[in-house]
């Protein structure tokens, strides 16, 4: 696990699973990218084309040195999806 972003409105959290290995076929990586809303309390898990979406998302922005305002706007698409409550452990 690895803290991509922390801000007031949000954390994103980069998780880098096990590879599952199917017969002949070659074990990828994978893993994905947690995004709590910390005002909802709401948390949504991205894996699969919506974590690579997400990322490219995410490097397009970066390159155009973006300010937290930005950046929050650009999560808050994602975080829509969110239905999981937050739970502490």
């Amino acid at each position: 696990m690895l803290m991509l972003y922390n801000s007031d409105s949000f954390a994103v959290l980069q998780f880098d699973l096990p590879a599952v290995q199917d017969n002949d076929i070659q074990a990828q990586t994978r893993g994905g990218y947690e995004i709590v809303d910390k005002f909802a309390r709401k948390e949504i898990f991205l894996e699969g084309p919506l974590a690579q979406r997400f990322r490219e998302g995410v490097d397009r922005l970066v390159e155009t040195e973006p300010t937290e305002e930005a950046l929050d706007e650009f999560i808050a698409g994602y975080t829509q999806l969110a239905q999981q409550p937050v739970t502490l452990h």
